[in-house]
């Protein structure tokens, strides 16, 4: 397993331990979080696809860096482990920061 594999399959569960524990929003646990990951995966399909598409990529991946799975088209599913990951720590931040600041 390569490192690009290993990390994104650490980072998604940190970030829910991030989520749940140490900043206790709890954005995991929301329908509107759902909702927005389902948004954010239909659009990261039709960027990430014309990215890493093997006929003319522009974004290269180190073949031993990864899983070698792609899916769909020629996406590496390492990819959604990561951008799940980042999306849900920016929401947990976010969420965080207006409570700090009063804001519900």
């Amino acid at each position: 397993m390569g490192e690009y594999t290993w990390m994104a399959l650490l980072s998604m569960p940190v970030v829910a331990v991030i989520d749940l524990v140490v900043l206790r929003t709890r954005v995991l646990l929301t329908a509107r979080y759902w909702l927005s990951m389902t948004i954010v995966l239909a659009f990261m399909v039709l960027v990430d696809g014309w990215l890493t598409k093997l006929s003319a990529p522009i974004v290269l991946y180190a073949d031993e860096a990864t899983s070698g799975v792609r899916f769909p088209w020629d996406i590496p599913v390492e990819d959604f482990g990561f951008g799940i990951s980042m999306c849900t720590l920016s929401l947990a931040l976010w969420v965080r920061a207006g409570r700090t600041r009063g804001v519900a």
